[in-house]
């Protein structure tokens, strides 16, 4: 009953934030609102888990929401968190992790939508390394890029396998995950993501183990979300609401059609290749809609979050419980009060 409460709490709380979003939605027939310019800083190169973004660019569906948006990659992974919050950008993809670390340093900053609704980070391995398993770990080497919170991941996942920490040794391998599996440097690493090296991974014959991190101990969250300030979300509630609309409308359209986001990653980033992106899309397209049908596009669950927080708080990542304010779902399509 007290879990109960608590949730509900949750989600009234998280809606609590962005009251001053006007719920107005085009029905499709009228004219488009005059576009707004706004920014998005992605959280990383352009990559699969941005297809519908980019899919809602090319296909004007931003456009006809009223949102002149302008994309941009971080030079440093942790800038874009910062820029939301200092008013240098509008809006930023991040990770509800990251939000939450961002909110307990005091950062003014809120995810008002989720992009990808299930961990991607995974436990990978490649044949020839015995790892097929969580048990296979004891007496191996798993490289982390050093990141607290996934190394607490490794410390969930085998303490949930009741394999003492002792039993596997730790190596820092940055963010050379895969170029540390292929070495042979490790045997394992936490922090690839499934849907990206995994599929690279495929593609050159290494037979990766995957093993999702929600399957072993930790709690699920959403690995992609859209932050605003909560000075935007606060202010500047029509523009979040057509934004999200628009991307919402990407997302259905790459949903009906995988190709629409293919065909506009690789027009905005030549490098890509195609056949590539066509795999890691076509992984991805079922994370970017929650799992309840009944839910708009881009719902976080309040519940969900609370319990990822009390993980972090209970693994010391936390200096206080996560604020139910950390996310609204005030301007989905559908949503409003």
């Amino acid at each position: 009953m007290t879990r109960t409460l608590t949730a509900a709490l949750a989600a009234v709380a998280a809606l609590g934030l962005s009251a001053c979003g006007e719920k107005k939605e085009a029905s499709g027939t009228e004219a488009p609102p005059p576009a707004e310019r706004a920014t998005l800083m992605l959280d990383y190169l352009p990559n699969a888990d941005h297809a519908g973004i980019y899919a809602a660019r090319a296909a004007g569906d931003l456009r006809r929401a009223g949102v002149d948006l302008r994309l941009q990659t971080p030079s440093d992974p942790a800038a874009p968190l910062k820029l939301v919050a200092a008013g240098k950008v509008d809006f930023a993809i991040s990770y509800e992790p990251e939000v939450l670390l961002a909110r307990d340093k005091g950062l003014p900053v809120a995810a008002v939508g989720a992009l990808v609704q299930k961990p991607l980070t995974s436990l990978m391995s490649v044949k020839g390394s015995g790892v097929k398993r969580v048990e296979d770990l004891r007496g191996k080497r798993v490289g982390t890029a050093g990141i607290p919170y996934q190394d607490a991941y490794l410390r969930t996942i085998l303490r949930e396998a009741d394999i003492p920490s002792s039993d596997v040794e730790t190596v820092n391998v940055g963010f050379n995950l895969v170029p540390a599996m292929l070495s042979k440097k490790v045997d394992a690493t936490l922090g690839a993501f499934w849907n990206v090296e995994g599929v690279e991974l495929d593609r050159r014959k290494r037979d990766p183990q995957v093993i999702r991190l929600e399957e072993v101990g930790v709690p699920e969250y959403d690995e992609l979300v859209i932050v605003a300030s909560t000075t935007t979300v606060r202010d500047r509630g029509k523009l979040v609401r057509r934004m999200l609309q628009g991307l919402a409308r990407g997302h259905e359209r790459l949903q009906d059609d995988p190709a629409v986001g293919v065909d506009a990653l690789v027009d905005a980033e030549p490098d890509l290749e195609r056949d590539v992106v066509e795999e890691q899309v076509r992984r991805t397209v079922p994370l970017f809609f929650p799992e309840d049908d009944q839910r708009p596009w881009g719902w976080q669950d309040p519940v969900a979050w609370e319990r990822y927080g009390r993980w972090m708080l209970d693994n010391d990542l936390l200096d206080r419980p996560a604020e139910p304010t950390a996310l609204t779902n005030e301007f989905l399509p559908g949503g409003g009060i």
